[in-house]
């Protein structure tokens, strides 16, 4: 017999009774019945339980040992008895009656419970992560990881992308986020960057000509966390293809997550074709380029109904309107309600009015309803579709703060009247980004999104056109409210990477020193390509219904971007920082204002 097991802990059957077998594990729980000890011992493939009977060797060893002790059992396979199957194991029809054990691995007592979740706050399971990833929850998120990964490269390949390795150490690159710095030993005062992303390697890669490129590429980004965004490492499907239109990347890209998300999502429903949405149209309807389309309600503008108005809340304003309907039977707590969501995203206030609800009463009612004229209830009952049982919420103010409130508003509203799909993903991909912006405190215009994507027009749009109107082939997908990704079509042509770069305030020097190797790539011969990278990490966030990132990755920083298990970051010796041309400096600097990638 093997020296440590004959079987795993989640493999016996019916079958095997009066096999004998040797099993290890961690002793995961124990239960004392009248003398006789019932042991759940656990390993990486499930539980089965053992019994020790009063005044035996194994009852006496087993009663002493600490919960997470690692043991060695022999023993003999017993049914457990119909009455006392456990359906909720695999192994629930058997249990093991102990003879010898061994211990392989002591415990001390350990900080916080493993077999339930006891409340333990998230540093405290960062600070012994290797015990909260024996949890079942955490053990089945990081193994559903594994999982996706391995199906991600099957299905690249399948559809004829070829994995390709990128270099970790490589230059700075102003793609929107802080980068990591590596101090050079052998270059005193040069420093190597940790890749945002493998954004010009995968580009130089198809003007090498390997048409089809993928990676499981790590990424790093000195950014601060969110919920959807963990500090420094995150992983990504990097995807380029060449001789490609933005539909191509559709193509691929679509297939690819509706089968994993089919594959691994527990019978939730995948919308297939994922709907094209213009950013600007995402905006107006939803509040945000990142919608969450489960929720069955849309956003309206109606500025113009209240352009002239008397109502002085509302003009001169930007108006966004949401109609919710079938809200006859709500209560005065439903709008109340809503009203105190919208100021805890920052509104003043949420003004409404309600629709009668009966066809006999179509009269508004509600706060505001003394201050719309009979033309502003024609006109918002014709923009919105009023009818009876209808709700109105309004926002009103500057654009982008009143889509931010209202967006949020949109998909609350649609979760408490019903409206609101569940057990389903619903994908989209935003297009039509605008490929500059103002910058709102300088006045400069700034690249909106990713400085290396196509103009819309080419040269010609940006020789011809106000900045500001150009549309970029640059596009996100979206899934349930969460952007997994930003991709475009590249620019491939010098002559209009100069221009785009000069219309962001980059001289023709600075693009050469900023892109060297990619300009003289480009002159020796690009084909159009374009390209995508999914998060990883999102996309096993949302098939593992978790609502933060952290929980999908096994040894994660915290939300102050510190390893809590290994102590990172930490101080280096005098020595080292001689050895590497450094000396610090532990003034109190103020932040470096940065604009956050997308």
């Amino acid at each position: 017999m093997h020296r440590y097991r004959s079987h795993t802990c989640g493999e016996l059957r019916a079958a095997d009774v009066d096999t004998d077998v040797r099993l290890s594990g961690w002793l995961h729980n124990r239960r004392d019945l009248g003398g006789i000890l019932f042991i759940d011992l656990r390993d990486h493939h499930g539980i089965t339980q053992l019994v020790a009977r009063p005044g035996t060797p194994a009852n006496e060893a087993l009663s002493h040992l600490t919960k997470e002790t690692v043991v060695r059992v022999d023993g003999k396979v017993m049914s457990r008895g119909a009455e006392n199957v456990n359906p909720d194991l695999p192994t629930g029809e058997v249990e093991i009656e102990v003879t010898a054990v061994e211990v392989l691995g002591a415990a001390e007592q350990i900080p916080f419970t493993i077999n339930a979740d006891d409340g333990v706050n998230e540093e405290r399971r960062l600070e012994y992560r290797f015990l909260d990833l024996r949890r079942e929850r955490m053990h089945r998120n990081i193994m559903l990881r594994s999982a996706v990964i391995a199906s991600m490269r099957q299905k690249m390949t399948a559809l004829g992308f070829n994995e390709m390795a990128t270099p970790i150490l490589s230059a700075t690159s102003p793609e929107g986020a802080r980068d990591f710095l590596v101090p050079s030993r052998l270059h005193a005062g040069k420093f190597y960057a940790l890749p945002q992303a493998p954004q010009q390697f995968k580009q130089l890669l198809m003007i090498a000509g390997f048409d089809r490129y993928f990676q499981i590429a790590p990424c790093f980004r000195d950014e601060d966390a969110r919920a959807d965004r963990s500090p420094g490492e995150f992983y990504q499907l990097d995807v380029e293809m060449s001789f490609v239109e933005q539909e191509d990347v559709f193509q691929v890209i679509e297939k690819v997550m509706t089968d994993l998300f089919e594959e691994f999502g527990n019978g939730r429903h995948v919308t297939s074709p994922f709907p094209r949405i213009p950013f600007r149209e995402a905006m107006l309807k939803y509040g945000s380029d990142k919608p969450d389309l489960r929720a069955k309600l849309e956003l309206v503008d109606v500025s113009a109904v209240f352009a002239d108005s008397g109502f002085k809340a509302f003009a001169g304003k930007h108006v966004r309107a949401l109609a919710v309907p079938d809200t006859a039977g709500q209560s005065r707590k439903f709008f109340d309600g809503l009203g105190e969501y919208a100021v805890q995203q920052g509104a003043q206030g949420l003004a409404w009015v309600r629709v009668g609800g009966t066809a006999e009463n179509t009269e508004l009612s509600g706060p505001i309803a003394k201050f719309l004229t009979e033309e502003n209830v024609k006109a918002l009952t014709e923009a919105l579709g009023l009818a009876p049982g209808h709700a109105v919420f309004f926002g009103a103010g500057e654009f982008d703060e009143v889509s931010k409130i209202m967006g949020a508003v949109r998909v609350e509203a649609a979760k408490r009247a019903g409206h609101f799909e569940e057990n389903v993903f619903r994908f989209c991909w935003i297009v039509d980004f605008p490929m500059f912006e103002k910058n709102e405190d300088t006045g400069q215009i700034e690249f909106s999104h990713n400085p290396f994507s196509m103009p819309q027009g080419g040269l010609e749009a940006l020789n011809t056109m106000d900045p500001l109107d150009i549309l970029a082939w640059q596009y996100d997908i979206v899934c349930n409210g969460t952007e997994l990704s930003s991709g475009a079509i590249r620019n491939h042509e010098p002559d209009v990477m100069y221009k785009a770069f000069e219309i962001a305030g980059y001289s023709k020097d600075d693009v050469e020193r900023e892109f060297g190797g990619m300009l003289r790539a480009f002159k020796f011969g690009a084909p159009p390509h374009g390209g995508i990278a999914p998060g990883v990490d999102r996309i096993v966030m949302l098939l593992a219904d978790e609502p933060n990132i952290r929980e999908t990755i096994a040894f994660p920083l915290n939300g102050n971007a510190q390893d809590l298990l290994m102590g990172a970051p930490s101080e280096v010796d005098d020595a080292r920082l001689k050895e590497l041309h450094l000396s610090i400096y532990k003034g109190a600097a103020k932040p470096t204002p940065y604009k956050p990638t997308k």
